[in-house]
């Protein structure tokens, strides 16, 4: 799903974004708006959380920048949603990992959702 990851960019499905991005399982792209560049709280992840995804992916940058607050990882797995946080190049890799594994076991896609910051 997702081809590269550079600082400002990310490849997906053949085109390329040069903003944060939501990345859903079905393969939507969506802008990924937060009110604050670099902390990430509950507000942030809600839209991502109303989906009901099995796993989250938040990328935090490439120097690994962003902040995730308490209360937003709580939130998060309070919904029983599995949370992975890294440093954006890493995130990009275990969220294509997950994406592939259920698949290729059992023939169902895993419903993951990447939040990644692109820059810092």
């Amino acid at each position: 799903m997702i081809e590269e990851y550079r600082f400002g960019s990310i490849t997906i499905n053949g085109k390329t974004y040069n903003f944060d991005v939501e990345a859903l399982w079905t393969g939507e792209v969506l802008k990924w708006r937060r009110k604050e560049s670099h902390l990430i709280d509950v507000v942030d992840v809600e839209k991502a959380v109303k989906s009901n995804p099995d796993t989250i992916v938040i990328g935090t940058g490439e120097s690994g920048v962003a902040q995730i607050t308490e209360e937003a990882k709580k939130f998060i797995s309070e919904k029983g949603i599995r949370l992975v946080i890294n440093k954006t190049e890493e995130a990009v890799k275990v969220f294509n990992i997950i994406l592939n594994e259920l698949e290729k076991e059992e023939g169902k896609q895993n419903k993951a959702i990447g939040l990644f910051h692109l820059t810092c």
